[in-house]
Order: structure tokens, then C-alpha cells, then sequence
């Protein structure tokens, strides 16, 4: 499983290295995206339900997470 962790991301939306990864994935890699802003864990969420892509969603304090398969 490919970890890609946008917390503390500050520069740009945690969104671009989170859709980076998606994109570059092969088909059936597995992808754990860690995030601390909600907002963007929320379009990211959003974005995985409308392409159909099966997700798990993991909270830990201020750090929630994603795992899927591409």
C-alpha cells in the first residue's frame, strides 16, 4: 500500500498530491491518503464516490484517512 500524507500542507490544497497519486497509480494498487484538512477529505471523498471507487475511512484525532484500490 502507497501512503501519500498531505498534513500539514500549506503551500496548496492537499487535494493535488492526493489526486497526483490517483493518477499515477497502476490498476489494483492500493493507496492510503492521509489528511488533516477536512475540507479536502471531504472532496476527496466525494471525488472517489462519483468515479465508483470503493473507499475506507479512518479517523485518529485530528488525522483521518482514506485506503482504496485503483
Amino acid at each position: 500500500m502507497r501512503t501519500i500524507n498531505t498534513c500539514g500542507q500549506q503551500h496548496y490544497s492537499p487535494l493535488i498530491p492526493a489526486v497526483k497519486a490517483l493518477c499515477e497509480a497502476s490498476k489494483g494498487e492500493k493507496l492510503e491518503i492521509i489528511m488533516d484538512d477536512a475540507a479536502a477529505f471531504n472532496d476527496l471523498k466525494e471525488y472517489l464516490a462519483e468515479q465508483k471507487i470503493g473507499f475506507r475511512e479512518i479517523y485518529e484525532g485530528e488525522q483521518m484517512r482514506v485506503q482504496f484500490v485503483v
